[in-house]
């Protein structure tokens, strides 16, 4: 498997060269996408067919936690890091 868009340099820019920062901010932002959009899926099949459910959400929560990482649109608090044990 390999991120082909949006592209690892930038993805590094935006988190200062840290891949394991870049690893930790993903992970988090996709599961917040991951637990809206079962939010959102629950009340969409009261109202849509399943099949229209899948096509709206044709995009992985982790690709898009990294478009939105390259967008600059997820941050981090770089005092909240704890370098000693990161």
């Amino acid at each position: 498997m390999s991120i082909i868009e949006p592209k690892i340099d930038v993805l590094l820019s935006e988190t200062d060269n840290d891949r394991f920062l870049l690893c930790a901010l993903a992970s988090k932002r996709a599961h917040d996408i991951n637990d809206m959009m079962r939010g959102q899926r629950d009340r969409a099949i009261q109202l849509q067919t399943a099949v229209e459910i899948a096509r709206a959400a044709d995009k992985k929560p982790l690709s898009l936690a990294f478009t939105e990482i390259a967008r600059g649109e997820v941050s981090f608090d770089p005092a909240s890091i704890d370098v000693k044990n990161h």
